[in-house]
């Protein structure tokens, strides 16, 4: 049992397992932080906009 003990077994950088996978978690923590932030701050298209799309549609060939 010591031989797959988190604590004791050494990763890259000399960390512990345990240590890479608390930073490993907070990075992916903050990585959706920043996801949710990224997407408040996106303005939704304008009525206009959405109206000329949807009668245009996405080539503008009609």
């Amino acid at each position: 049992m010591a031989e797959n003990d988190p604590d004791s077994l050494k990763g890259p950088g000399g960390l512990t397992l345990r240590q890479i996978h608390e930073q490993v978690r907070k990075s992916v923590e903050r990585d959706r932080q920043a996801q949710k932030m990224k997407n408040e701050l996106a303005q939704k298209p304008s009525r206009w906009r959405r109206f000329v799309h949807y009668v245009w549609g996405r080539s503008g060939k009609r």
